[in-house]
């Protein structure tokens, strides 16, 4: 009989202990979140989380909204609005004056050189792809991140691990001390550099093995939802748009066509770029036991295929529209992971974007409002023009992201005056019918918080990369063609980007005050109770420290 009871007690014991096993984890609130994940959806205007309200579910984008707490007016607070210096000052909580990523890609003076923002010749490709898809690392980066400051402050047990399918998005996040950061390459995989190890994880090596790419290009891509939902867009064939792979710009579109002439590449430009990086993320969080012990680990994911859409379609299309809608389902996905495989209450999750998006020129001209596109290839064309009429030679050195660089050897062999050049290609500049103002670099050091447009160039100026006169155009002006969208200016349009906290130790809620990119690094910080990253003003948004 005692051996019956015996028997009995341990198969009960047996039993809840499977049942144990086969739970989520306990939504416990931990005295630190286990795991902190930054999503960052690349060219997301605040606007978008308002337009597309009514179309998302319960469970994605409104969860983190309705359950977390929204900042409604977060914006850059310099210029250029690109995806390189976006995505290092939400990290290091300042700005490319000091964290020193000037643009995506742009020319060094110093070196007199084109520079990429994650360029490093002293590393190579881990994992397949090209041999320059790899050569990459944070080492332009000369601000710490947060990402940073909590490997530091865990004494480098706690992990960090950046994912994008662009090189920037992935690297820079993941700061300098990351375990890995892994980007997407031609070759439909996803790739590291030597800088973080010899070789990729086993696990990111069979998940590269499996091409998950090609479940998602097989499907094609057609619209979610019935046509009649996105009444929101212009109609799906309109003249604002370009094309996928020079292909028609309407749906459904037969992605399967576009692979098989050997470019896996073509996912970026879709919502499923999206998707398969949301995949490879919980895969990571899997393999990697992110979140699973009491030391806090850090999981940045920047969403791209937002950015490669706009920029071919357009704010205003439905191909956009369609974007965020499974982008909306993805995070819902991500989000219900999060729940089982962390807990709730045990991660802090933080969106934001790395820039917002201006609207189609041609569509603002198309209903009346006097703007326009200009090429980047004719304003340094037209500056070039003058100085040669103007001084007798090309006095022009490189033109670009609204910089003009003077060719200061010609300038120095001609005897003449530095100022004077250009004070004088400065004068030119203010009759071309795009221009609002025009800086030279002793103004833009000098700053002035008294002149707006300064402020915001001065903090996106390094005077040791950046060129001798910097352009501010006029609203609504953009730098770009004439299909699609662009953003790099100081305005509203190109600098209002969403700020969501929700989950651990985050209060409902929502704040209208105007907030600057730079202040998100700063409060996380603050809320890990851990060091400021070292680049950083250290203003922070008290509407989420204060339970």
């Amino acid at each position: 009989m005692k051996k019956v009871l015996f028997l009995g007690v341990l198969l009960t014991m047996s039993v809840v202990s499977a049942q144990k096993a086969s739970k989520p984890v306990v939504a416990v609130e931990t005295k630190m979140p286990k795991l902190v994940v930054g999503i960052v959806v690349d060219q997301m205007k605040m606007e978008y989380l308002y337009r597309f309200s009514d179309d998302f579910s319960a469970t994605g984008f409104k969860r983190l909204m309705q359950d977390g707490y929204t900042f409604h007016n977060m914006h850059y607070n310099y210029m250029p609005t690109y995806t390189g210096p976006g995505h290092a000052s939400i990290y290091t909580g300042t700005t490319p004056a000091v964290h020193g990523i000037v643009g995506n890609e742009w020319f060094n003076k110093a070196s007199g050189k084109d520079v990429y923002c994650t360029d490093d010749a002293g590393v190579t490709t881990v994992g397949g792809g090209t041999e320059n898809e790899g050569k990459m690392s944070p080492k332009l980066l000369q601000a710490s991140t947060i990402t940073d400051e909590l490997r530091l402050a865990t004494n480098f047990k706690g992990k960090v691990i950046g994912m994008s399918l662009k090189d920037r998005g992935a690297i820079l996040p993941a700061g300098h001390f990351a375990n890995w950061a892994f980007w997407y390459s031609k070759t439909g995989a996803f790739i590291s550099s030597t800088f973080y190890g010899k070789a990729l994880p086993d696990w990111v090596m069979q998940y590269n093995y499996e091409k998950h790419y090609e479940k998602y290009v097989l499907q094609g891509w057609k619209l979610l939802k019935p046509a009649a939902t996105y009444n929101e867009s212009l109609p799906d064939d309109n003249p604002y748009e370009g094309t996928l792979n020079k292909k028609q710009p309407f749906f459904p579109y037969n992605m399967l066509e576009m692979l098989q002439a050997g470019d896996p590449g073509i996912l970026r430009t879709s919502p499923y770029g999206n998707s398969l990086l949301a995949d490879f993320a919980m895969r990571a969080i899997e393999k990697e036991q992110l979140g699973k012990d009491e030391i806090t680990d850090f999981l940045t994911v920047s969403f791209s295929s937002t950015d490669y859409v706009g920029h071919t379609f357009g704010p205003r299309s439905m191909e956009l529209q369609d974007t965020y809608l499974r982008l909306d389902q993805t995070l819902s996905s991500f989000l219900n992971y999060l729940d089982t495989n962390v807990g709730k209450g045990n991660y802090l999750v933080f969106l934001t974007a790395d820039h917002a998006g201006a609207e189609n020129v041609t569509h603002l001209k198309d209903n009346k409002y006097e703007v326009d596109n200009v090429r980047e290839k004719n304003i340094e064309q037209s500056i070039a023009e003058f100085t040669k009429t103007y001084f007798g030679d090309d006095l022009l050195l490189n033109y670009s992201n609204y910089n003009v660089f003077l060719n200061k050897q010609k300038i120095k062999e001609k005897a003449l005056e530095l100022n004077k050049v250009k004070e004088a290609v400065k004068e030119f500049l203010y009759t071309q019918k795009q221009v609002k103002r025009v800086y030279d670099e002793n103004e833009i050091i000098a700053g002035s918080f008294a002149d707006t447009y300064l402020n915001f160039v001065s903090k996106g100026y390094d005077p040791t990369q950046n060129g001798e006169l910097i352009i501010v155009d006029k609203p609504a002006y953009m730098q770009y063609g004439a299909t699609g969208t662009s953003h790099g200016s100081p305005y509203s349009y190109d600098t209002h980007v969403p700020c969501l906290f929700y989950g651990w130790n985050i209060k409902k809620g929502e704040s209208f005050d105007k907030k600057e990119i730079t202040q998100i690094a700063p409060t996380l910080a603050q809320k890990l109770k851990i060091t400021f990253p070292n680049g950083t003003e250290a203003k922070v948004m008290t509407e989420v420290l204060v339970k």
